[in-house]
C-alpha cells in the first residue's frame, strides 16, 4: 500500500488543508476513514454531511483499499484537452457520456480484456467528486459544490468506440466491468485545476499534463451537467485524459497518478476462459 501512495503529496497536499478520504476492507467489514501517512482514522456517518472518528487508528497495511466511495451515477467528458484531439475541432461544450458503476475497479485490482476485445486503450484522468447537490448552479456555486478529486482511467475499448465493430453508444466500449478503475483516495481542499497528471506503462510516461489545460474546467463542467441532470453528492465525473492513448495487453502495469492525490494502480489481466 505505501508504494501506491508514496512520493505523490506535493507542494499543495503538503498544506494543512487537505485531507485524503479512503474507503477500505479489513477482515468481512468495509468502513470509511482518514488517511494520514501509513495510517487510517475511521469515520463514521455521512462523508459528505455529518461525520465524526471513532478515535482509533487502522495500519494502512492491514487494509485493503477500495475505490473510495459509492456513486449514484458516473459521469465522464470526452475531448477535454487539446492534446487529445488531434486534428479535430475543439468542442463548444463539455462532450458528455455515462459510464455505469458497475465498471468501477479497486486499486490493484485488475483491468479485464474481455475475450472480444482486441484494441483496449488507458486514459489516465482527473474524477471530481460532488459534495452537494447540484440543480442548475452557476460556475461560482459548482466551484463549492466540488467535494474533492481522485484519480480515474478511462479504460476504452476503440473498436466498440468508434471502429467497425462500433455501437449506437459507448455503453461497453467504455463501461464493461473493470473499465472504470479509480482511486486510491479522494482529495480534499487541493487546487484541482492545477494539478499535475501522469500516466505510465510499464513505468514509462505516457501521458502528462497538467490539469490547468483542460477545456472545460471542473466547475464548468458540473454547472453544464447541472442544468439537464441533477447531481447528488457522491457522484463523479471523469474530466477526460490528456495527449495520446495506446493499446494496452494482458500483463501491462498502467498507474495513473495525481500530483496530492496517489497513485493508481492496476495490472491488465485477460478475461479467464
Amino acid at each position: 500500500m505505501g508504494a501506491v501512495l508514496a512520493g505523490t503529496l506535493g507542494g499543495q497536499a503538503a498544506s494543512g488543508n487537505v485531507k485524503r478520504f479512503v474507503r477500505f476492507r479489513k477482515g468481512a467489514a468495509v468502513s470509511q476513514g482518514i488517511l494520514e501517512g501509513d495510517s487510517i482514522r475511521p469515520i463514521r456517518g455521512d462523508l459528505f454531511g455529518s461525520y465524526k472518528e471513532n478515535g482509533q487508528k487502522v495500519k494502512l497495511s492491514e487494509v485493503k483499499l477500495l475505490y473510495p466511495l459509492q456513486p449514484s451515477k458516473v459521469l465522464a467528458v470526452g475531448r477535454n484537452y487539446r492534446s487529445h484531439l488531434g486534428s479535430a475541432p475543439a468542442p463548444t461544450r463539455p462532450e458528455m457520456f455515462y459510464k455505469p458503476i458497475t465498471c468501477l475497479q479497486d486499486p490493484d485490482e485488475p483491468i479485464v480484456i474481455h475475450h472480444d476485445a482486441q484494441n483496449v486503450h488507458y486514459e489516465g484522468e482527473l474524477v471530481v467528486v460532488i459534495g452537494k447537490k447540484c440543480v442548475n448552479v452557476s460556475v461560482g456555486q459548482a466551484k463549492e459544490a466540488i467535494f474533492g478529486v481522485s484519480c480515474g482511467n478511462d479504460v476504452s475499448e476503440r473498436d466498440w468506440q468508434n471502429g467497425r465493430d462500433k455501437d449506437l453508444q459507448w455503453w461497453r466500449a467504455k463501461g464493461a466491468d473493470t473499465f472504470g478503475p479509480l482511486g486510491p483516495v479522494i482529495s480534499s481542499g487541493l487546487d484541482y485545476g492545477n494539478l499535475m497528471l501522469e500516466t505510465r506503462l510499464n513505468g514509462q510516461s505516457v501521458q502528462k499534463q497538467s490539469t490547468a489545460d483542460l477545456l472545460f474546467d471542473c466547475p464548468t463542467i458540473v454547472s453544464f451537467v447541472s442544468k439537464y441532470v441533477t447531481l447528488v453528492p457522491g457522484d463523479i465525473i471523469y474530466t477526460g485524459t490528456p495527449g495520446s492513448t495506446s493499446k494496452m495487453k494482458p500483463g501491462d502495469m498502467v498507474e495513473v497518478e495525481i500530483e496530492g492525490v496517489g497513485v493508481l494502480r492496476n495490472r491488465v489481466v485477460a478475461e479467464a476462459a
